[in-house]
């Protein structure tokens, strides 16, 4: 340790300009040598370092001005689609409210349509029923006819004798005749 103190204090006390030699004194000579090399390096690495410095600055801001555009254009887009959602959502407000109108609308008709057709139904019903107690009146009628036609010729049959009988169909053939007449 007194070496290295010695060192220093030795750089205050230079030899004399007139001798020109090397000095082994390793510890003497660093700080000097040092000294130099970090002054050069100073001088000439100084633009060196700056233009590395201002490069490496350029770069960051060039990132950080990329990242905000893509922060700007992702916000945009970000509008945009937010934008697209609120026009979906109120498209599907919209289809959501048409389609229960139509379905509403769609179910007054099927209910409307269904009354027409208990109704057409119903007439069809009457109808169908009124023919069929006009058919069955109609049968009735002929057999009661018939049954009655019946009875009054079993009734004649057994109540005519042969002279009877002549003068009623004679009658019957007067009356043809008479109607023959009038119709001519």
């Amino acid at each position: 340790m007194q070496n290295l103190t010695d060192s220093f204090v030795s750089l205050g006390h230079w030899p004399s300009a007139g001798s020109f030699g090397f000095n082994t004194d390793i510890l003497a000579t660093n700080p000097i040598n040092l000294s130099v090399v970090l002054g050069v390096l100073i001088f000439f690495g100084k633009g060196v370092l700056s233009d590395l410095l201002d490069n490496r600055k350029q770069k960051i801001l060039t990132t950080i001005r990329n990242s905000e555009e893509l922060r700007g254009g992702a916000i945009e887009q970000l509008e945009k689609a937010r934008s697209r959602l609120r026009k979906v959502e109120i498209e599907a407000d919209q289809f959501r409210v048409n389609g229960y109108s139509e379905i509403e609308q769609e179910r007054l008709n099927l209910i409307n349509l269904t009354s027409k057709t208990l109704g057409q139904l119903e007439n069809y019903k009457n109808e169908t029923i009124h023919f069929e107690q006009q058919r069955a009146i109609n049968q009735v009628r002929q057999r009661v006819f018939q049954q009655a036609l019946q009875g009054a010729l079993g009734t004649l049959n057994s109540c005519l004798n042969n002279e009877l009988h002549l003068r009623t169909i004679s009658a019957n053939i007067g009356m043809f005749g008479a109607m023959k007449e009038i119709t001519d």
